[in-house]
């Protein structure tokens, strides 16, 4: 009952929820490499490989950062910060989705086993980058674009441009999303030393650069969608994220920050899925 319990509270810890942000892409990728449907064994291994490399940067950042959010009011509930959830459970949880992560890109490809080290080196590296860059924003975001690439490489084990169009567009967006989830804890890192755009420009500054992140992640969308072919279902749709992306700006001021988590969550939430299956529609229709 207690290890049941222990991973049920680490599940909650690591948000994962959350994982409504990158399997999309991760999908999109795939049904793209495969022009189609890419099979019920690659999707099964895509999807539990997605889902432990999510679970194991979301539990080793909370371990990493345990000692900021002991001090941050607004993540002093966290699971780590309480004692609900203890650190030796938390290591052999991060060890396990690692090892749960390489084993799915073993049952993928060789190209796939060989770059999961690099993948997870990624997805750590991302906790410490607000200690010495204020780039971390950007940082986190290629961990989360590399989710096409890896979907396109789990069918066909090469890297195309239309991967790396989406890997630049889901950079930026997650980067401007990111932007405006930080600017909460501006204060706070500018007083604790820590590195974000908010904290060194200033929130409205960071507002700025979080709308251009979004305006150019949507430019990448629509060159993803011409580089791989697609037709007027998805450019549609693509254009109207764009817009969505847009109003999520309007929701968050400078002064007033009780909107982040509509912005941050329930938009770009929809964004990732209502792309995929924009995808698999015109996908559908092409042939």
């Amino acid at each position: 009952m207690s290890f049941a319990k222990d991973l049920t509270t680490v599940c909650r810890m690591v948000k994962i929820e959350h994982s409504v942000f990158a399997l999309p892409f991760a999908y999109m990728g795939a049904f793209l490499a495969a022009r189609g449907w890419p099979g019920l064994y690659n999707m099964v291994v895509l999807t539990v490989a997605m889902v432990a490399v999510r679970s194991f940067a979301m539990a080793f950042n909370r371990y990493a950062d345990l000692d900021i959010d002991r001090q941050n009011p607004r993540t002093q509930k966290r699971e780590l910060v309480t004692g609900e959830l203890s650190t030796r459970f938390t290591l052999v949880f991060i060890v396990g989705t690692a090892v749960v992560f390489v084993a799915a890109c073993a049952l993928m490809n060789t190209l796939c086993l060989m770059l999961s080290p690099v993948a997870l080196v990624m997805a750590a590296s991302y906790s410490f980058c607000k200690r010495f860059t204020y780039w971390c924003h950007f940082v986190l975001g290629s961990v989360l674009g590399l989710a096409p690439v890896a979907g396109w490489i789990c069918v066909t084990p090469s890297i195309s441009l239309t991967s790396v169009l989406l890997f630049c567009g889901v950079t930026l967006w997650v980067a401007g999303f990111d932007l405006l989830y930080a600017s909460q804890d501006a204060d706070f890192d500018r007083e604790h030393g820590l590195w974000s755009i908010p904290a060194r420009l200033g929130i409205p500054a960071a507002l700025g650069v979080s709308t251009l992140s979004h305006v150019v992640a949507a430019a990448f969308f629509l060159l993803a969608g011409w580089a791989a072919s697609l037709g007027g279902i998805y450019f549609t749709v693509a254009v109207l994220t764009g817009v969505v992306l847009m109003a999520e700006h309007l929701l968050v001021k400078a002064d007033d920050m009780s909107r982040v988590n509509v912005a941050f969550f329930t938009m770009n939430g929809v964004i990732s899925v209502v792309l995929f299956i924009a995808t698999v529609v015109d996908l559908a229709v092409l042939g």
